[in-house]
């Protein structure tokens, strides 16, 4: 006689069950309705218990092949099959749970490894996980898929669905599945069995019909639950991301519960296309990266120079109000100091290589701090002195691979607006809440207005490697945690991903297309003084050790920008457009009044620019317009004859009429000097 067991549900009710009671049984037990909704399953031991159900080996669990997420307060997700074989609580989830669409998006991935193999059986297998927006693929075979095939595979996909093939587990000796694997020359699952799995244990693998993969799963219960799919793109992909190995073929997809999903999503990705910031930086010449200077080192043109600089004058500017000293240290310490900072040892693989010059070896500083410490440490401080702020606009240079750069969001020479801050315990929530108030207010000067914020503190049943006591840890997280809710933010906490030496707060800004960028950082750190012996002078007279906070709020000059460049699809507001009025005359019997516009709008301060070429009057408009140029001023007899200005604005289908110059010029004055976003 099976013994019972306990059933948690979501709303704290208890279920009374037989063992080996499936999920689906339960679901079935509550209403007919929720078992045919219901996708996956989420369990975890009963009791509040964290610690994650047994089920495959700890080194199955690593293989790549098999994509079930790292259980996370206990949690983990299951097949609506599975056997509840102990007191657990549940959850079922439907299409209304974001959840499930992890597990959705990875049995997707098995519909088009289906499909490919009917189409094209001499295809091997590698591993097809599911990923933030979709999923993916890799296989092996001779011949490139063409765009042509991807239409074909596509369509498969679509009648596979439609057969309905439920998804079932299967555990088979593990001897077994590597013959089989091996008898079909599918060296990648061969490899996955050897490196994951152990000798006597049996294996997962999971069937639609005649496909059999190697998997821990889970899956939806049948191909036939996923309604809205769509295969996006192939690329190149190493065997085990080495150049040697055979080149394999990746296609991506995506697929959602829903085709109004599907299609939203698929026209964000085209919005997405429109606002690259690597193409929009090559139209408007703002940047370049030059292939006889080197990958992921970027050239700022005259025009995304000005932008520079109107973003530098802010930050220095804000700088000096909020009460922080201006520094500037060198681009290469000698090797001693990485060593002292412990970068040597444990970052050395992120750095380029050291110089040797007559005295010693000297690396290219892959971040400020340690030159801030050395500022820090070149005098005794007082309690009196602290806090100490300094802020630096450093210019870093980190060791990315080749593969990884993209235009300027991931690169290899950047500047930070990096501040590190020296205060006593006693001031750390008053610095926190200065951080956080700056960073919020980054957001509203670029017209940023909605943003997520993270904060990660530590975990102490974690293997990772934390530095300090559960004294000094607590007082982190709380005084993160304190400020957060002072300054009434909502929040995430993420436990575990603080870094070693500290707990942080990390703010996403969300663009115009709904896209989150990591940018912002406010980080603890207690590591570095100790590392370096940092002292200040307490007001009984003994010496004690300052905390530390890093701080980078735009995160890189360099990353911001690309984010700037891809929110505002390159049409920036006034105060940051490089040109912000162009200015056409009709004819050049006009030119000498556009030339006396264009003094007013210099004297003004105004970024103005004349285009008096012998070009056609459409043709010069139609190139400011190209050029996303807020204003263009149209110049001709009526408006020299009364000193007025016929006002294009960007945007606009229309021109939106004639106005006195120098109204015209105050009015672009104010829009700068209250960095507006929009127009009017």
């Amino acid at each position: 006689m099976a013994q019972n067991i306990q059933v948690t549900l979501p709303d704290g009710s208890k279920k009374e069950v037989p063992s080996g009671t499936t999920p689906l049984d339960i679901a079935r037990s509550i209403s007919p309705r929720l078992a045919d909704a219901a996708l996956v399953a989420k369990v975890r031991r009963s009791a509040g218990g964290t610690q994650p159900l047994a089920t495959e080996s700890s080194e199955e669990s690593k293989a790549p092949s098999m994509h079930a997420p790292a259980a996370k307060d206990g949690w983990q997700f299951a097949d609506l099959s599975k056997p509840l074989e102990e007191d657990v609580d549940l959850r079922l989830l439907t299409d209304r749970d974001p959840d499930a669409l992890y597990v959705y998006r990875h049995s997707s991935a098995h519909l088009l490894a289906t499909a490919v193999l009917e189409l094209f059986p001499e295809t091997k297998l590698g591993h097809g996980p599911p990923t933030d927006t979709g999923f993916f693929y890799d296989f092996f075979r001779p011949t490139p898929f063409t765009p042509e095939d991807l239409e074909k595979i596509e369509k498969r996909m679509g009648e596979v669905a439609a057969r309905d093939e439920k998804f079932e587990r299967e555990f088979i000796p593990r001897n077994e599945g590597l013959a089989r694997f091996r008898s079909e020359g599918d060296f990648m699952k061969v490899h996955f069995i050897e490196q994951f799995t152990k000798q006597g244990e049996p294996i997962s693998t999971y069937r639609n019909g005649k496909f059999v993969d190697f998997c821990r799963g889970p899956h939806v219960p049948s191909t036939g639950r996923i309604k809205a799919f769509k295969l996006t793109s192939i690329a190149g992909a190493y065997w085990l991301g080495d150049e040697k190995n055979p080149q394999l073929q990746r296609i991506y997809g995506t697929s959602f519960f829903n085709k109004k999903d599907l299609e939203q999503h698929l026209h964000a990705i085209e919005e997405a296309k429109k606002r690259d910031h690597r193409v929009l930086g090559k139209q408007l010449d703002l940047f370049s990266i030059q292939e006889l200077a080197g990958p992921g080192l970027i050239f700022w043109h005259p025009k995304g120079g000005i932008i520079r600089k109107e973003m530098e004058d802010w930050m220095r500017d804000e700088y000096l109000r909020r009460g922080y000293s201006l520094v500037y240290t060198p681009h290469v310490f000698r090797v001693n100091l990485w060593k002292t900072s412990g970068h040597e040892g444990h970052y050395a693989q992120n750095m380029f290589t050291p110089m040797e010059l007559d005295d010693a070896e000297y690396r290219l500083k892959p971040m400020n701090c340690p030159g801030h410490i050395l500022i820090y440490q070149d005098a005794m401080r007082s309690y009196r002195d602290l806090p100490q702020r300094y802020g630096e606009l450093g210019t870093v240079y980190r060791y990315e691979r080749s593969g990884v750069m993209h235009g300027l969001l991931r690169v290899r020479g950047f500047t930070q607006d990096d501040a590190h801050i020296f205060c006593t315990p006693e001031q750390i929530e008053g610095e926190i809440q200065g951080c956080m108030e700056f960073a919020l207010a980054v957001l509203k000067a670029f017209g940023f207005d909605k943003y997520e914020v993270e904060l990660s503190t530590w975990d102490p049943n974690d293997k990772k490697t934390f530095i300090g006591g559960d004294e000094m840890w607590n007082m982190a997280n709380n005084s993160l945690e304190k400020v957060l809710k002072q300054l009434n933010i909502p929040y995430k906490v993420i436990p575990g991903e603080a870094a070693f030496y500290g707990p942080k707060i990390d703010l996403k800004l969300v663009d115009a297309i709904g896209r989150p960028w990591q940018l912002s950082t406010i980080q603890f750190d207690w590591n570095l003084p100790e590392r370096f012996g940092l002292e200040y002078v307490a007001e009984d007279g003994t010496r004690k050790r300052p905390l530390m906070v890093h701080r980078a709020l735009y995160g890189s000059i360099e990353r911001f920008f690309g984010v700037l460049i891809e929110h505002y699809a390159g049409a920036f507001p006034v105060w940051l457009s490089p040109i912000q009025v162009g200015i056409v005359p009709i004819s050049d019997k006009h030119n000498d009044y556009a030339r006396k516009v264009l003094q007013q709008l210099k004297d003004a301060g105004v970024r103005a620019f004349l285009d008096d070429r012998a070009e056609k009057m459409n043709a010069r408009i139609r190139d400011l317009t190209m050029q996303k140029v807020p204003f263009v001023l149209v110049l001709g007899d009526k408006e020299a004859e009364a000193g007025t200005v016929n006002v294009r604005v960007r945007g606009q289908m229309q021109a939106e009429g004639t106005m006195p110059a120098e109204q015209f010029v105050q009015r672009v004055k104010k829009l700068i000097a209250e960095k507006a976003v929009g127009l009017t």
